[in-house]
């Protein structure tokens, strides 16, 4: 007598649940079937490969560490010609308060910054149509002379690929020429769904999959390290989630550098982008299915900043290892509606809360107290 086709199912599903108990690569069909789970049990399965991944780190204690990193978010213009729909705080050089940083003003932020145990500021900005790239050589030159204790954190691909049409010079020089001006990694922004369908709807100015890809691969390539991102819960269907986290997981295989992948949903206050938003449930399945999928980056970073103190929180028993930034400064996501803040001290609370040992570290996941 033959098996149902429930039975069958159960005993896929069975499957894939003991592959990922011990440790296995999943495909893109089993983080189907891992999604239509429970969330409490697409949780502990996270919590689990949460653990195997950091079973070896920080001497052996890396299962009782949860990290967190000061730093601050500096946007050194807000002017910007690709017009993104789901962007709030984008401005044209007609605006009357568009504004391009000045060095007193990146001065005074990073004075703040170090005086709070800040150690790296995360710079992006727009993509303004006509700073010059020498504009960018001074401000690194600049900052890394003044305060040369301090990480540079910038430009995400996307600016670079904008930096490639205005300067009219490869991405590898241009990257070269950044880092021997004081560039020390690059962040993961842009990221947002790296699939081409929904890039061309919500930012079809911008960058598209392969380019942004490709200054990771090139960035990767010369030394530099970086976080991947994802921003979920508007125009993308769940298979394309999965395909973002499917070509981040073959970028790492090539090249191994990314840190840290970073999840977020989208904030859809004052954007112009109208698409049904997603809520703390939805952000806590795939920050869950992000740490089973990508098998081979070792730092999932939980999304506080989107999500609120709480679900960040909570988030800790979803597959991240890591609080982020107690973001001293931003702007962006501020703009759309977003205004949660949070201190060292909270941070440290939430993180013991649950059992963990706070540590302060620093961009590239050393231990810093």
């Amino acid at each position: 007598m033959g098996y149902s086709k429930n039975v069958i199912d159960d005993v896929a599903l069975d499957q894939v649940l003991q592959k990922v108990w011990d440790g296995g690569r999943i495909g893109a069909g089993e983080a189907l079937k891992l999604h239509s789970l429970p969330l409490g049990e697409l949780g502990a399965l996270a919590d689990r490969r949460r653990d195997l991944a950091k079973a070896q780190a920080y001497s052996g204690k890396g299962n009782q560490i949860v990290t967190y990193i000061v730093d601050r978010n500096v946007n050194y213009t807000n002017v910007c010609n690709v017009y993104c729909k789901f962007c709030a705080f984008y401005r044209t050089e007609r605006d009357t308060d568009a504004y391009v940083i000045t060095h007193p003003e990146i001065d005074r932020k990073i004075e703040e910054t170090i005086a709070l145990g800040g150690t790296q500021i995360l710079m992006q900005g727009g993509h303004h149509p006509k700073l010059s790239m020498q504009w960018y050589l001074d401000l690194l030159g600049h900052i890394k002379t003044k305060f040369p204790q301090v990480n540079i954190h910038g430009f995400s691909p996307s600016e670079f690929i904008h930096f490639q049409e205005v300067f009219a010079r490869p991405v590898e020089e241009i990257i070269r020429e950044f880092v021997k001006a004081g560039l020390g990694s690059i962040p993961g922004g842009g990221g947002e769904i790296l699939v081409d369908r929904v890039r061309k709807k919500i930012a079809p100015l911008k960058a598209m999959s392969d380019e942004w890809l490709g200054v990771m691969e090139t960035a990767h390539r010369l030394g530099l390290a970086s976080t991947a991102t994802m921003m979920f819960g508007h125009v993308e269907t769940l298979e394309e989630r999965i395909e973002h986290l499917d070509r981040v997981r073959r970028q790492q295989d090539s090249t191994r550098g990314f840190t840290a992948f970073i999840a977020w949903t989208f904030q859809a206050e004052n954007t112009k982008l109208r698409a049904p938003t997603v809520g703390a449930h939805e952000y806590l399945k795939m920050q869950a299915l992000s740490r089973i999928y990508l098998d081979n980056i070792p730092n999932i970073q939980s999304s506080w900043v989107t999500q609120g103190p709480e679900i960040g929180q909570v988030a800790l028993k979803y597959g991240a290892n890591d609080l982020g930034s107690i973001m001293i400064e931003e702007n962006v996501v501020s703009q759309a509606g977003t205004t949660f803040k949070m201190g060292v001290a909270d941070m440290r609370r939430l993180i013991e809360d649950l059992g963990f040992e706070a540590k302060q570290r620093d961009n590239w996941y050393q231990l810093l107290n």
